[in-house]
C-alpha cells in the first residue's frame, strides 16, 4: 500500500478510519469520484495482501446486486471474480417447523445471479491492490482521540502522539466503533441472546450454486455456496452461518468436528447429504447496534459503526456500501457546486438518505427474528402460511427478491 509510514504531509481533506471492506471501499470511491481530493485510510491492521489463498476465509459476504454494481464501478470487480466469487442462482428458504417455503430464482428475475458469495479477506485485497493506484494515503497506526476546531471534529490524534488534520473525519471502524464513543454519539444496542457460529464445510452433493435457510426457532442455518476446490467435478464447499441461542451455540461449539458435522447434517436435513469436512469453527455473540445520530460536526459513521444487524439476510456489509454510495455522493456533488467540505448539509443529506432504510431493514430483521423464533401454535401457522402465500404470488416474491438485491435503491 502507498504511504504505510507516516510522512511529513498529515492535512488531507478527508480521513477514513477503519479498513474493512466498507472503509477500503469508502476511501476508494472517494479518491475515484472526486479527483483532487486528499485521502487518507487510517488502520492498525495489516493489509490483506498477503493473507494466503489457499484456504477458505470463514467470513464471507453476500454481495447483493447493488454491491456488485458499486464495486464494478471502482473496478474492483473483475479481479474478485477472477479469485474466488461464487454466484448463487437460487435461493431455497423453509420453516424447519412447517410446511412454509419459498424458492427465489434468478432466471425467473432476468438476471445472471441473485448475489455471490465472496470471502472478506479476498475483497479486501482487491480493494487494497485497486488503492494502490489511486494515491490514497495509508497510515498504520491506531487512533486515540479526535481533534477538534471549536464545535466541529477536525481531525484525529494517533498513540505515536501525531496529529492527522482533515475537514471531514470518516468513522468505519465497525460495530464496536472507538471514534463513535469518542465523538459522543450515542448508540441503542441490545443482545439478541444468540451467537453465530461461522465455519467451511464440504458436503456430499453439490450445493448446486444454490443458497440455502433453514428457520428453526433456535435460530436460521444458513449455507452459503463457495466455489469448486481444485479437481472438483461440482462444487461442494458452502460456508455455513448457524445463528443459535446461547446454550445451544455453546453445546455446539463444545462438539467434536465430527459430532458436529453429524449434528449440523441432521438439522439441515441432509438438504446437501452427508457433511464431509468441517474448518475451525468461529462463535460470535450477535448484538443489534443503531446509532441514534450518525454525524456531527466534521464527522460521520459508516457501515457498522452506525448500525449491525442480525445476519440471518446477510445484509450488513451491503447496507454498508449503500452508506458508502450515499455519502460519497453527497462529497461529489458538495464539491461540484463549490461546496465546502465542512458545511454541515453534506452529512445532514448523507444522514436523511441512509438513517430511514437501515431503520427499516433493522426493523425487519428483528421482525423476522422474532416471528421465526416464536414456538406459539397461532405465529407457526401464520409464518408458514405467510411464507407459501409469497411462493406462490409471483409479483409479491419479484419485490422481496429486488429488495434483498438491493435493486429497489440501486
Amino acid at each position: 500500500m502507498p504511504n504505510r509510514r507516516m510522512g511529513a504531509d498529515t492535512a488531507f481533506d478527508l480521513i477514513v478510519v477503519g479498513a474493512g471492506i466498507v472503509g477500503t471501499t469508502l476511501a476508494l470511491r472517494l479518491s475515484q469520484g472526486t479527483p483532487g481530493l486528499k485521502v487518507a485510510l487510517i488502520s492498525p491492521k495489516p493489509s490483506e495482501r498477503g493473507a494466503p489463498e489457499e484456504t477458505f476465509d470463514p467470513r464471507v459476504v453476500a454481495l447483493t446486486a447493488a454491491s456488485r454494481e458499486l464495486l464494478t464501478g471502482l473496478n474492483i470487480w473483475p479481479s474478485v471474480e477472477r479469485v474466488r466469487a461464487c454466484p448463487y442462482t437460487a435461493m431455497h428458504v423453509w420453516d424447519g417447523e412447517g410446511g412454509g417455503e419459498i424458492d427465489f430464482s434468478a432466471a425467473e428475475l432476468g438476471v445472471e445471479a441473485l448475489g455471490h458469495i465472496v470471502e472478506n479477506r479476498l475483497l479486501v485485497a482487491s480493494l487494497e491492490r485497486e488503492l494502490e493506484t489511486q494515491g490514497v494515503t495509508w497510515i498504520s497506526g491506531q487512533v486515540t482521540a479526535l481533534e477538534h476546531e471549536g464545535d466541529a471534529v477536525a481531525g484525529v490524534l494517533l498513540a505515536d502522539g501525531t496529529e492527522v488534520r482533515a475537514a471531514l473525519t470518516l468513522a468505519a471502524d465497525g460495530a464496536r466503533s472507538a471514534l463513535r464513543d469518542m465523538a459522543g454519539l450515542a448508540v441503542r444496542e441490545w443482545s439478541y441472546g444468540q451467537s453465530a457460529i461461522v465455519t467451511t464445510v464440504k458436503t456430499t452433493q453439490s450445493h448446486n450454486f444454490t443458497a440455502r435457510q433453514r428457520f428453526m426457532h433456535t435460530g436460521p442455518l444458513a449455507f452459503l455456496p463457495l466455489v469448486s476446490a481444485p479437481g472438483e467435478c461440482a462444487p461442494r464447499y458452502s460456508s455455513i452461518v448457524w445463528s443459535a441461542d446461547e446454550p445451544l451455540a455453546q453445546s455446539l461449539m463444545a462438539l467434536s468436528d465430527a459430532d458436529f458435522g453429524k449434528r449440523l447434517g441432521r438439522d439441515f436435513e441432509y438438504r446437501l447429504g452427508e457433511i464431509e469436512q468441517v474448518a475451525k469453527r468461529y462463535c460470535l455473540p450477535l448484538t443489534q447496534r443503531h446509532a441514534r445520530r450518525y454525524t456531527c460536526p466534521g464527522f460521520a459513521l459508516v457501515g457498522d459503526a452506525a448500525h449491525s444487524i442480525h445476519p440471518l439476510a446477510g445484509q450488513g456489509v451491503n447496507l454498508g456500501l449503500l452508506d458508502v454510495a450515499a455519502l460519497a455522493g453527497e462529497i461529489e456533488r458538495a464539491r461540484e457546486r463549490g461546496v465546502a467540505l465542512q458545511h454541515d448539509s453534506i452529512l445532514a443529506r448523507y444522514e436523511r438518505a441512509r438513517r430511514g432504510h437501515n431503520l427499516t431493514m433493522m426493523a425487519a430483521m428483528e421482525s423476522f427474528k422474532r416471528l421465526f423464533g416464536a414456538r406459539d401454535l397461532r405465529l407457526l401457522w401464520l409464518r408458514n402460511r405467510a411464507l407459501s402465500a409469497a411462493d406462490s404470488l409471483p409479483l409479491l416474491k419479484n419485490t422481496l427478491a429486488r429488495e434483498a438485491m438491493g435493486l429497489s435503491l440501486s
